[in-house]
C-alpha cells in the first residue's frame, strides 16, 4: 500500500523523502525520483509532513517513537499514519509526538492495493482541524473519499477496525454458506448471483468470492495475517471499552484458526480453504 501511494505522489510531482527497513523496497521509488533516507529520523529532518504506512502496531511504535524514530526529527510538523494500529497505539503515538510539538492525523485506509494505485481509497481520518488542513492536499490526491471520523487520533482507527471486523465476518459467513450450497448441489456461480441480488448480499458475495474463490486465484491483495490482526484490534478495543461482542469474538476465533493453518503470506481469501476442508467440498467455478 505504501509503495503504491508513494508512487502516485511522485507521479503528481510531490517531492518525497522515503525510508524502508528493507532497502531494496525503496529502489524502485528512488529510480522514479524519491530521495532515500537511512532512518525514520532522517525523513523527519527533511519533511514537514511525514506519512507512514506499516503492517503492525509494533512497527508503528518503533518508527514513530523508537531509536532513530520520527520523534527525533527536526523538521516534522505533522505526522499522518495510514496504518491500521488500533486506537490505543494511535493515541499513544499522538500523545508522545504532541508533547514534541507535532500535530497528528490518524488516517487508516480501505480499498486494497488497487485503490492505492488508482487514488480511489477510502480514508477515515481523525485529528485537529489544523493538522487535517496541512495534510488534506495529499489525502485528497490519494483517496476518492475522505471521511472525518473525529478530532482525536484513534477515532479513525475505531472506524477502520470495525469495518474490517465486518469484512472478515462477511468472508467467513459467505464461506460457510457457500460450502452448504455446493454440498446441496447448487452451482456456486448461481448461489452468489442470487445472493448478490438479495438481502444476504455483502462485499464477499459481490467481489471477493467471484474474483478470488471461484477462480481459485486467492489474490485479493490483503494478507490473511493482517486481517487477523485487525480483527484482534477491534476486539481489543471492545474489551477496553467494556462492549460485549459475542459474534465478533467468534469471528476472531475463526480467523485465528485460519491464520494458524494458512501458509506465510497467504491472502485473506485463502481462509475459505479452511471452511472447504471442514465441509469436504470446494467452491470452484465451472471451467472456462
Amino acid at each position: 500500500m505504501g509503495a503504491r501511494m508513494a508512487a502516485r505522489l511522485l507521479d503528481a510531482g510531490f517531492p518525497l523523502t522515503i525510508h524502508d527497513a528493507r532497502p531494496a523496497a525503496a529502489q524502485a521509488l528512488q529510480a522514479r525520483g524519491a530521495r532515500v533516507a537511512d532512518t525514520p529520523s532522517a525523513v523527519a529532518d527533511t519533511a514537514e509532513i511525514v506519512f507512514v504506512s506499516l503492517p503492525t502496531p509494533a512497527d508503528v511504535l518503533a518508527v514513530a517513537l523508537g531509536e532513530d524514530g520520527l520523534r527525533g526529527g527536526s523538521a516534522m510538523r505533522c505526522y499522518v499514519d495510514f496504518s491500521t494500529t488500533g486506537p490505543a497505539v494511535a493515541e499513544q503515538v499522538a500523545d508522545a509526538l504532541g508533547a514534541a510539538g507535532v500535530a497528528c492525523v490518524d488516517a487508516p485506509v480501505s480499498g486494497a492495493p488497487a485503490g492505492a494505485e488508482a487514488g480511489t481509497l477510502t480514508m477515515m481520518v481523525a485529528g485537529a482541524d489544523e493538522a487535517l488542513a496541512l495534510a488534506r492536499p495529499v489525502l485528497d490526491h490519494l483517496a476518492k473519499v475522505v471521511f472525518v471520523a473525529g478530532d482525536r487520533p484513534g477515532q479513525g482507527q475505531v472506524v477502520k477496525v470495525i469495518n474490517n471486523l465486518l469484512s472478515a465476518a462477511a468472508i467467513a459467513i459467505t464461506a460457510e454458506a457457500a460450502t452448504l450450497g455446493v454440498r446441496a448441489g447448487i452451482a456456486p456461480e448461481t448461489l452468489l448471483e442470487v445472493i448478490g441480488r438479495s438481502s444476504g448480499s455483502n462485499t464477499a458475495v459481490l467481489d471477493k468470492f467471484p474474483r478470488q474463490v471461484l477462480t481459485r486465484r486467492f489474490d485479493h491483495g490483503f494478507r490473511l495475517a493482517l486481517m487477523t490482526k485487525d480483527v484482534g484490534l477491534c476486539l481489543e478495543e471492545a474489551r477496553r471499552l467494556d462492549v460485549p461482542m459475542l459474534l465478533g469474538a467468534t469471528v476472531e476465533q475463526l480467523w485465528n484458526l485460519g491464520a494458524r493453518e494458512a501458509p506465510d503470506g497467504a491472502d485473506c481469501t485463502e481462509i475459505v480453504r479452511m471452511f472447504e476442508d471442514w465441509a469436504g467440498t470446494t467452491i470452484a467455478g465451472a471451467p472456462a
